[in-house]
């Protein structure tokens, strides 16, 4: 599945550094804006893997509403 984000890119120091508006804390690196690209690819791809964290053996769970 594809997914479409925007990539705002700015040079520091000779590095091409990034970040997808879109989705915070997805940020990387590259010298070459091809190299950023598959890096953010990366980036997020990492962040948004299926990561299994065991619950707590006394927890609970609720539905709550959050007003954005």
């Amino acid at each position: 599945m594809l997914k479409n984000f925007t990539l705002e890119y700015w040079l520091e120091d000779d590095w091409y550094v990034g970040r997808l508006q879109e989705v915070p804390g997805v940020f990387s690196q590259g010298k070459t804006i091809e190299e950023l690209k598959e890096n953010i690819c990366d980036a997020y791809r990492m962040l948004t893997e299926d990561i299994v964290v065991p619950a707590h053996p006394e927890s609970r769970t609720m539905k709550i509403e959050v007003a954005v």
